[in-house]
Parts: structure tokens; sequence; C-alpha cells
């Protein structure tokens, strides 16, 4: 697969990227899940500024043919939710979940997308606010940029950039120690906050998901939806049908939506954990993982001299279970690419894992103990799976 990966044009690991930017200056805490910069707003030496952009990546190139196929407009409502998770479910692993300023970045090819499919977005963003205030997180919407760009976009690109500016004291800055236990939330299921099952599928991995699992008809049918470069024998090359429907959990849902299923976000969790975990408690929160790009081998960039053992995982999802089926990746690049079923991780001492998993699953959220952490020489992320062992 990592072939098939490159000649697609995307990298699971990101090497190239992580290359270009290893000079830069890291911020204020280098081992904390997000840059965090000092006070330049106030100048506070009690405050830190914390500043993040993401997009939605390649998972509008899938809405875009769910879209085109049905003309079902909710999926754009998943979009919106995407790129915004993707941004503030890494800001809230440093302790952010309210005071937060967002501005979108929409480019569109407006002779392909029209005017609807913009006012659901902007509108999905709404809603996404207004479902967070529920649980006290404070998100400020303050407009955006809006471009028709189809020179440089083939369909659509969506993307937020996320500011907060919050009190040193209550940051949570990665120190995973040895001894800790890793509890592990699922991103499968349905959450209290959710209105349908969520396959678990977040921002990452799509551009596999969406040529390993749907057919050639799609290339033929929608050019738009790829680049041209990239060569025809690694583009749609699945058996499925956007509208093929599978069994989950009793209920029959189209491979399309199952694999669009909206980024789950757990800001809900985190801020209730972070109220009961509050001020010197915070820091028995020894680390705290956003398992986005890298999936389960995402805690290894905050990591100093351990090793990562996670030996007892949840269950797989019918979605991944699925994608591997149908690509014949590996098992290893599986667990590297895609969630697995878990996307979220708190390292913390043993006696309060229990704390945790209760506040999850208060959320209808399963969690468990998945893992513990080693001291050795150098960073090391072991994943024991029903399909092997793997280092990475």
């Amino acid at each position: 697969m990592t072939d098939k990966y490159s000649q697609r044009g995307v990298s699971a690991t990101k090497d190239e990227v992580h290359a270009a930017i290893k000079h830069l200056d890291k911020g204020l805490y280098p081992l904390a899940f997000c840059k965090i910069m000092p006070d330049v707003v106030a100048g506070s030496e009690e405050h830190c500024n914390i500043m993040h952009a993401d997009t939605a990546g390649t998972k509008t190139s899938l809405a875009y043919l769910y879209w085109r196929e049905t003309g079902d407009l909710s999926v754009w409502k998943g979009i919106a939710q995407d790129a915004l998770v993707m941004n503030l479910d890494d800001m809230a692993c440093v302790g952010c979940t309210d005071g937060i300023l967002v501005s979108s970045t929409i480019g569109r090819n407006k002779n392909l997308i029209p005017g609807e499919v913009i006012s659901t977005l902007i509108q999905a963003a709404v809603d996404f606010a207004e479902n967070m205030a529920a649980h006290g997180i404070g998100l400020h919407l303050s407009g955006g940029e809006t471009a028709d760009v189809g020179d440089i976009v083939r369909t659509i690109d969506v993307g937020y950039t996320t500011f907060a500016r919050m009190k040193r004291n209550e940051l949570v800055v990665n120190d995973i120690q040895a001894g800790d236990v890793i509890i592990g939330l699922a991103s499968h299921g349905q959450a209290s906050y959710e209105t349908e099952y969520n396959g678990g599928m977040g921002s990452n991995g799509l551009t596999s998901a969406r040529h390993d699992v749907f057919a050639k008809m799609y290339a033929e049918k929608y050019p738009d939806s790829f680049d041209p470069n990239t060569p025809s024998e690694v583009i749609y090359t699945g058996s499925k049908k956007l509208t093929d429907s599978i069994e989950v959990s009793g209920e029959n849902i189209p491979i399309g939506k199952l694999v669009l299923s909206p980024t789950r976000t757990y800001l809900p969790v985190i801020k209730k954990v972070l109220d009961e975990f509050s001020g010197e408690r915070r820091r028995d929160i020894h680390g705290l993982i956003h398992c986005s790009g890298g999936g389960q081998t995402k805690v290894k960039h905050f990591l100093q001299n351990k090793r990562v053992v996670k030996d007892n995982l949840m269950p797989i999802p019918p979605l991944f279970e699925m994608i591997q089926k149908e690509s014949g990746t590996s098992w290893r690049e599986m667990y590297q690419v895609f969630n697995m079923g878990q996307r979220l991780e708190f390292y913390l001492n043993e006696k309060d894992a229990q704390a945790i998993i209760d506040i999850a699953r208060s959320f209808h959220i399963e969690a468990q103990v998945v893992g513990h952490v080693e001291e050795i020489q150098g960073e090391q992320v072991v994943v024991n799976s029903p399909h092997g062992s793997f280092e990475y």
C-alpha cells in the first residue's frame, strides 16, 4: 500500500513535511500536542496563545462523489465538521476547550460546486458551534474567505483556522511516563451528542479508502474527483458502489455514507475530564493524543525515551475491516494509516483510569485500558493486534 499511497500523491507518515519543519521553533512546550506560543496578544507571562489550521483533506472529494450520485446535501455538513474537529480536538489535547475564534477558508471550483453547497457548509459550522455551546464549549465564528479558484482546486477545499488565549497553568503538556496506562476512546458508535451511527473514519486515510473501496466506474463518471497525473491503475480499484449498503448494529448503511461519517469530536468528553482534573490535578494527565495523521503511531512524535505498548485495543469496527479486505493492505500499514476505531488517548496513572472511562461512557463512548508505557532508549510504538505484532 505504501507504493499505492505514494502514487496517489499522499503520505501516511508525512516524512517530507516533518523534515521541512524540523528546524522551526517548537514553541514554549516542544512535546505539547499543539504548538503553544507566548502571549503576543497581551504580553502576559501567565497566558499563552494557541493557533491551529487544518482542512477536511481529500474527504471533500468523496463527498462530491456521493452528492453528485445521490443529491444528498447532508454529506457536506459532515465535511464542515471534519475540518473543524481536525483543529479543535488537536487544541483540546493541550487543554483548550473554550474561548476559541474560528475562521474558515473555502476554495471552490464554481463550475462544479454551487452556492447551495457553500450555504450548507456555513450553516453546518453554526449548528456545530451551537451543539458544542450546550456542553459549555465556546466557539466564536469570525467569518472567513470563500474563493472561486477553479484553476487550482478541482472541486472544493474546506479548511479552518482556530485561535485561543489561555492560562499556562491550565495547559495539558505531554510528559508521558513509564508505568502510565493508556485509555483509548472509540471513534465509532453513536455518542450522546451525535445524531446517527459513526463509522469512525475521521479525516485521515481518505485517499486510500476512496480509491481502494470504490469502483472504477467513478473514474469515468467523475474525472474531476481525482488528480489526472495519478496512474490509472491506482484510481478507484475497489468493488463497491457508493450506495451499496453494509449492516452495522442492525442497520443498513450506504457504504459511501459510512466512509463519510463526520469526524467525531471529543470536545464534550475532554471538557468534562478537564473539569474533573482541575487545578494541580491537571498535572495527573501525562498525555493526551488525538490519533489523526499516523493512526495508532501518532503518539511517537510526543515521546522521549519511551516505548508505548498497545496490547488491548478495541475490536476493529466494520468500516476498517472492509477497507482492509478491499485494499489488501497489510495490517501493519492499516494501523499506521487509520485510527482503527480508537482516535483519542489519555496517558496517566492506573489509579486515574476508571475516572476517564466513566466520563467517556457517560457520553455513550466506549473506553478502556488499551496499553501501557515502558522506559527505553529511544522512542517506539508497539501494536499487538489479533493480526500480528507490529513495531514502529
